[in-house]
């Protein structure tokens, strides 16, 4: 039988290149075929004859991913236990470094025609490649494997967040995650305080308070564009405010950046105030320690991180420090919204043969059992994507245990009430440059003493022109 894979031949940079000028047509004639082709039929009939004597190889594909560290150690693991669980497929997982090296070497390895199987891609890389076509779409891959997958077991703002509008899926979430505040629980003792806090109000009197006590880094921070989204858009998701119009693009690719107005822009003037008095301290690589190795070693009392660092923090912790975890504060009067999903998924992309999609739902399917959530959320500190991993997990007494209780306080971030809106995500194209944008607006403020609201808005109108751009590319295309 023939079976013929067509793709849509997308308008940027995914595209293969290819002398059709009209669709890229990809086909698997099957082993008979291609056997008949190659070696002729007399070798075809050698090779059957044989194949009853020795095993068949495994069949073998590639999965890039863009962890480093710790987690791509886990990752590496995860892929070594779905190799020893059976004998039919082999999957080699290999880090590019980065989720934006992941995504871009993925790119071009399309355009080679010499593509990994699968595709770990950030959520900021959503829209780039939904638009792209150049992906098997997860609901159909297992489908067409004979896997039933309940989707609707998905937590609604994870599964919001990777499907169309629709409500189709077409990646599978795998490190996900969101952001809490980390704090010490002993250093806050000391200002004769038992919980976090709850609001930015009661934050900042913390802070003045904990460098009174002599702390002097009562909060440690990164204005990075790797950590912007943990104080931009999260901010504005709790407090249920837009990051762009259209749903934060959702609704269409007109959409423009907000984020210059309301709540945040106070949240940023107060944040530098707190840098000014020194009860603010920027932590990074570049200063010589990063802001999450300063809480583990109790040098910063308070930071904003991803769940996803529960695991290393927890692992490194300065012996006997006392710390915990608790959702985002919110501005007084605010009423508290849920946090967004962040990490990223794994993307089959399109081009590959039927015994490598075997093999990728194989894995996929191997990865979604609650027993190996429960292993992935031992190792790493992400959350389980499911509902019945997240029972397993509580089922097994994992959120009673000392080195991962308090990781369940991300669910209840993410599920404190239904997504709205604007709580979905961000379906923005060139969210990353946009990231960089909205930093270098910060860079200006914090070290270039530049006006908040003026660098805000310079910030807007840069990221602004990133949409257009985007827009241009994609002229006439309706979202998925």
């Amino acid at each position: 039988m023939e079976c013929s894979l067509y793709i849509r031949r997308p308008d940027f940079y995914w595209r293969p290149r290819h002398p059709d000028r009209g669709r890229t047509i990809i086909r698997d004639r099957g082993p008979s075929a291609m056997l008949t082709k190659i070696w002729g039929a007399a070798s075809a009939i050698a090779l059957l004859v044989g194949a009853g004597t020795a095993a068949a190889a495994p069949v073998k594909i590639d999965m890039w991913f863009g962890n480093t560290g710790d987690i791509a150690k886990r990752v590496g693991e995860q892929c070594d236990r779905f190799n020893a669980s059976q004998t039919d497929y082999q999957i080699v997982c290999t880090s590019q470094g980065s989720y934006d090296a992941s995504l871009q070497n993925t790119i071009a390895a399309f355009r080679a025609g010499q593509q990994p199987t699968i595709a770990q891609v950030s959520d900021v890389g959503t829209l780039d490649i939904m638009l792209s076509g150049a992906f098997y779409p997860a609901e159909k891959l297992m489908k067409d494997n004979g896997y039933t997958i309940d989707w609707n077991d998905y937590f609604g703002g994870i599964r919001s967040y990777f499907a169309t509008s629709a409500g189709e899926m077409y990646s599978f979430p795998f490190n996900s995650s969101t952001a809490l505040l980390y704090w010490n629980k002993d250093a806050y003792a000391k200002i004769g305080k038992t919980e976090a806090p709850a609001t930015w109000e009661e934050a900042a009197a913390d802070f003045k308070a904990l460098k009174a006590a002599g702390y002097s880094c009562p909060l440690g921070f990164n204005i990075s564009s790797n950590e912007v989204w943990q104080y931009e858009e999260q901010f504005l998701a709790v407090h249920g405010e837009p990051n762009a119009t259209l749903n934060n693009g959702y609704d269409g690719l007109g959409a423009e950046m907000v984020f210059n107005r309301g709540k945040w822009v106070q949240f940023v003037r107060d944040l530098k105030s707190w840098y000014d008095a020194g009860a603010a301290v920027i932590k990074s690589k570049e200063t010589g320690q990063t802001f999450v190795d300063a809480f583990a070693a109790g040098d910063c009392q308070t930071i904003l991180t991803s769940v996803g660092d529960h695991g290393a923090i927890g692992r490194t912790a300065k012996e006997g420090m006392n710390w915990g975890v608790a959702m985002l504060p919110v501005y007084e009067g605010t009423e508290r919204k849920n946090s967004l999903v962040g990490g990223a998924s794994l993307w089959v992309l399109a081009g590959k043969s039927e015994p490598e999609y075997k093999a990728a739902a194989a894995f996929l399917n191997f990865i979604a059992k609650p027993e190996e959530a429960l292993t992935w959320s031992t190792v790493t500190g992400y959350i389980p994507v499911r509902q019945s991993g997240f029972e397993y997990l509580k089922n097994q007494g994992f959120y009673d245990k000392a080195p991962y209780a308090g990781r369940e306080i991300a669910i209840q971030s993410l599920t404190v009430t239904p997504p709205t809106g604007v709580t979905r995500g961000n379906r923005l194209g060139g969210l990353l440059q946009i990231r960089n944008e909205i930093a270098n607006g910060l860079q200006a403020i914090f070290i270039q003493n530049a006006d908040v609201q003026t660098a805000l808005d310079d910030a807007a109108t840069r990221s602004n022109a990133i949409l257009r751009r985007f827009e241009q590319t994609y002229e006439g295309k309706q979202l998925p």
